[in-house]
């Protein structure tokens, strides 16, 4: 529990690189670790499957074995990376030890990801579960930007998320993790 959210919070923002969807290979996941949206402290990275079930425990090994001790919270750009590896936002905090803030541009249409995921996978019971443990959506700026809160109220995820944002809508460890991880898949950054 975060007792007062300070201007330089530590932070860790993931987002993977963009991959192919035949083949099913892997894309980088990336996590910037900044303090607040001023200063960037560091950089993760691990590998992902695309469509795979190891997204979770990539963030929490990447997250577990840094030198990044003082982190205060977890942000997600969404909670699919790398097509549909979902992740455990509940798994996620609970083994880091960390609150997790999921920002999201789009509202999820959530029977189309629920059809899909019947359509194209055996486990897709699990899938789906992941997606329902995942909680509430919450609109915070109306049908510009939503997100959801694991272990932290929404009134200091709301917080968070403005004193984490700079130059656009998406906070800036998310905004860099994106441009950083889009760089590494294809030679350069995507504008966020």
């Amino acid at each position: 529990m975060i007792r007062k959210v300070k201007n330089q919070i530590r932070v860790v923002g993931f987002d993977d690189g963009t991959f192919r969807f035949k083949g099913r290979g892997r894309t980088i996941l990336i996590g910037v670790v900044m303090k607040g949206s001023q200063d960037v402290v560091g950089v993760l990275s691990r590998w992902i499957t695309v469509d795979g079930r190891d997204a979770t425990d990539k963030m929490i090994d990447s997250i577990l074995s840094s030198r990044f001790e003082d982190l205060r919270v977890i942000m997600l750009k969404g909670i699919t990376y790398a097509g549909f590896n979902i992740v455990d936002i509940q798994r996620l905090s609970r083994e880091t030890g960390l609150p997790v803030v999921v920002v999201i541009r789009k509202k999820p249409d959530q029977k189309a990801m629920e059809d899909a995921l019947r359509k194209h996978f055996p486990d897709w019971r699990e899938r789906i579960e992941l997606l329902k443990k995942a909680g509430e959506i919450f609109e915070m700026i109306p049908g510009r930007l939503y997100y959801q809160a694991v272990n932290i109220p929404p009134e200091q995820a709301e917080e968070i998320i403005k004193i984490t944002q700079k130059s656009s809508l998406i906070p800036e460890p998310l905004r860099l993790a994106h441009m950083i991880a889009s760089a590494v898949m294809t030679g350069e950054s995507k504008r966020e």
